[in-house]
């Protein structure tokens, strides 16, 4: 199935986005990075604001539909899952495609929690975390959503770490941790 023009766009500034952040991606660059026309562009997209949205829901797409494989692919048992999302993290740490989280850098780059962006940003971690609480539901823990906002907390603290270069481990040093929280969690303790 061949992509529209627009897919293709989308796909070729997420690209751009992920790699040169939001503020610092101007059109010229999109144009020059992407082969498509401003006239084009803004056929497509009003705003570069716009655009961005669209890289979002892109990425968000992309993104879960591979960690919530991968981990499934690593892990058959719910408990066990929950560990593997940090086996699949340590996977995206290592690979020449990380340059850290899109999303966080979205909340960075627009911190007012009202503004389209962040709102999206806020809303990828939000389904990752509501994704999290059904596994651990499945997984029996006392308090699923606590234990989804604990693995959250340490998820995206490997990956700012795994972006800034701090250890070497990051993924699994969280893991570890990880493995603590779902032994009380499940009773295991």
């Amino acid at each position: 199935m061949r992509q529209s023009k627009r897919d293709e766009l989308v796909r070729k500034a997420l690209l751009v986005f992920y790699r040169n952040g939001f503020h610092a991606t101007g059109m010229d660059l999109l144009v020059k990075e992407t082969g498509v026309s401003k006239t084009s562009m803004y056929n497509h997209f009003r705003t570069k604001e716009e655009l961005i949205l669209a890289a979002l829901r892109l990425r968000d797409e992309n993104f879960r539909n591979w960690l919530y494989r991968r981990v499934e692919e690593l892990a058959q048992d719910p408990a066990a899952q929950l560990l593997a999302i940090f086996d699949a993290m340590s996977e995206w740490f290592a690979s020449n495609e990380f340059h850290g989280c899109m999303f966080i850098k979205a909340s960075g780059e627009y911190p007012s929690t009202d503004h389209p962006i962040h709102t999206q940003a806020a809303e990828h971690k939000r389904l990752l975390q509501d994704h999290f609480t059904e596994v651990a539901r499945a997984a029996g823990a006392r308090d699923p959503g606590g234990l989804a906002r604990q693995l959250m907390v340490l998820k995206e603290g490997a990956i700012v770490t795994a972006a800034m270069g701090h250890t070497e481990t990051p993924a699994g040093d969280a893991k570890a941790a990880a493995a603590v929280l779902i032994e009380r969690a499940l009773d295991r303790a």
